[in-house]
């Protein structure tokens, strides 16, 4: 891959000086902005051999650059060693945006391009405004990959299904005229989607074109006076077609998008979210159609759960927590036989777990599995050459999930594997606190995640110790592990926390070269209490999986901590007790016993 990447970054720059550019921008990013693109827009892996999920590729005549994250600062070091790409990473002190590069490196009156396919209009516009401080402009209508990338793996063309009304708990029918009631609302007549995730739940539709999450690449138009669905004839069903007709869905061929935007009648207000639409969709948007511009109705419709997806959640999480039990158990016994377990056998094993549940469909993410020093890379992905065999000693991380019909699951437990030492226990136990406080907090009508993050942090900041990701992202109902618009993170999110919404409750601490925790469970917000001073919201904890007492030290935690950890390991015992063999419910009761 590193002389393929040399030879195709100067194939690059042969078109890029044969069209007049000066330099070329590479995001990660597919014409739908998801985090999991298709292997056919793997534009930015295929020029530089990085296979992180998070990065940008720029190429100049002289220079050629990747940005990423601290999550893959030692993935992208060595996959991009001879490749004649500069690793910069993201976030540093000394280290430029690429936008700061951009403007150092080219003198005024050139040209930056890029494929607007793959780049939200949002993004697009910002970076037109920095570029325009040195009179450099920006051309979004520049797809030169296309032209150089010979092998290039097809649009997935597998066909699509229908989620039924068992599952989604309403029909496709109804959600349209709840989003044309926001578009009313709004003041606008129609709008586009471009995200796979408001696309499918909006349809009831499920695929498997990209990676864990099984969405269905396609557009997608919404009016009261039509609802278009535009997708690959070849991945329509009979079955499909009916079910859609009936809904009142009209279908199109996916490569009709643009065209029938380009059609819109004069004066028809189009809502458009600029941070979920690519900027060439934007673009064939007619100047005569009112643009406004606000957040997709879609997404708070799709984050506030009905109670028949909060149901399956319920069940998804039985089914997992089982699968869990018997991970541990054969994990415990392959270790005492002296049997050989890696970070990826042991990763395989869960999934080999999970897979025996019922309706269970993929996992939600790549499983990390960090043993030791590997548990803090927050975002581990182990290697063959970084795989390491975990032996009865130390701490192991495994943050992973699955994706059921019924539910969506993300978990994350830190073990000891032996010999816990006080320093772990103490961060254990630290990082146990925030947990249980945000779990059990109490919070009013209208309250942002960013005022709730505090409640996770506290026992590590009076410690003088943190963790630099968010607390807890949205999740999706058999949908994307990672579900906006609501978060609970250090960052303002002006979206407030309602009654419905699912979301992870995972602070961690990491300590580099030595060991990392977390503790995530999922929960759902939901009504607690009215008072004269308003409404109050709760939470409910729905992961169901116990937390490794080997690594609490009990008198550090409250009373009302302690009573919580008991309240959870009775409920977690109570609801997979029934479904696990005798020699399981015993392992399980001594893990989930009283402290």
């Amino acid at each position: 891959m590193k002389n393929d990447s040399t030879e195709r970054i100067a194939l690059l720059r042969d078109a890029m000086k044969r069209a007049g550019i000066a330099a070329y921008i590479i995001p990660s990013s597919d014409p739908h902005l998801s985090e999991y693109p298709a292997d056919c827009w793997k534009a930015r892996t295929w020029i530089s051999g990085f296979t992180g999920s998070a990065g940008t590729v720029v190429v100049t005549a002289g220079k050629a650059g990747l940005w990423t994250d601290s999550r893959y600062f030692l993935q992208a070091a060595a996959q991009l060693e001879g490749s004649g790409i500069e690793l910069y990473k993201s976030g540093l002190p000394d280290t430029p945006t690429f936008q700061q590069f951009l403007l150092h490196e080219l003198e005024e009156g050139q040209t930056v391009a890029l494929n607007g396919e793959t780049y939200s209009a949002a993004d697009a516009r910002l970076l037109a405004a920095v570029l325009k401080k040195k009179n450099i402009r920006l051309d979004t209508g520049k797809d030169l990959i296309a032209g150089l990338w010979k092998d290039r793996p097809a649009l997935p063309s597998e066909p699509f299904f229908i989620l039924p009304e068992t599952y989604s708990g309403m029909p496709a029918h109804e959600k349209l005229i709840r989003i044309n009631n926001k578009l009313r609302e709004a003041g606008a007549d129609c709008t586009v989607l471009c995200a796979l995730d408001e696309i499918a739940w909006t349809f009831n539709i499920r695929g498997n074109d990209v990676s864990y999450n099984p969405v269905v690449v396609s557009y997608a138009f919404i009016s009261e006076d039509e609802s278009v669905l535009f997708v690959q004839p070849q991945k329509i069903t009979a079955e499909a077609a009916e079910q859609l007709k009936k809904e009142g869905v009209t279908l199109a061929d996916y490569s009709r998008i643009t065209a029938y935007l380009a059609h819109l009648k004069p004066d028809t207000a189009i809502l458009v979210d600029t941070k979920k639409t690519n900027a060439a969709l934007y673009d064939a948007i007619p100047a005569s159609c009112p643009r406004i511009e606000t957040d997709s109705p879609v997404a708070l419709l799709k984050a506030v759960k009905n109670e028949t997806e909060l149901n399956g959640f319920r069940n998804a999480m039985v089914k997992d927590g089982v699968a869990m039990v018997r991970f541990y158990i054969w994990l415990e016994k392959a270790l005492a036989a002296g049997e050989k377990v890696t970070e990826l056998s042991a990763a395989e094993k869960l999934t080999a777990f999970r897979s025996e549940q019922d309706l269970y469909v993929t996992d939600s993410f790549g499983t990390i599995c960090g043993y030791r020093e590997h548990g803090a890379i927050v975002h581990y992905s182990a290697t063959p050459e970084s795989n390491a065999v975990l032996r009865n000693e130390g701490l192991l991380l495994i943050d992973s999930g699955a994706q059921y019909f019924d539910g969506t699951t993300d978990i994350t437990r830190t073990w000891t594997l032996g010999n816990p030492t006080e320093a772990q226990k103490k961060d254990f136990t630290r990082v146990l606190k925030g947990h249980i406080s945000l779990a059990k907090c109490k919070f009013p009508q209208g309250t942002r995640g960013s005022q709730l993050d505090i409640l996770a942090r506290k026992a590590l900041w009076d410690c003088g110790l943190n963790y630099l990701h968010g607390t807890g992202h949205g999740i999706g109902h058999f949908l994307n592990v990672h579900e906006g618009p609501q978060s609970i993170r250090m960052e303002e999110n002006p979206t407030a926390l309602q009654p419905g919404m699912v979301i992870s409750n995972e602070p961690g601490l990491y300590r580099t070269g030595e060991y990392g925790i977390r503790t995530e469970n999922l929960i759902v917000v939901r009504e607690d209490s009215e008072t004269e001073f308003g409404r109050f919201y709760s939470f409910e904890t729905l992961t169901l999986c116990p937390i490794d007492r080997e690594l609490i030290i009990v008198p550090m935690l409250s009373a009302r901590e302690h009573a919580w950890l008991n309240k959870y390991h009775q409920t977690v015992y109570d609801a997979l007790s029934p479904h696990l063999e005798e020699e399981e419910k015993e392992w399980l009761k001594a893990k989930t016993a009283e402290i």
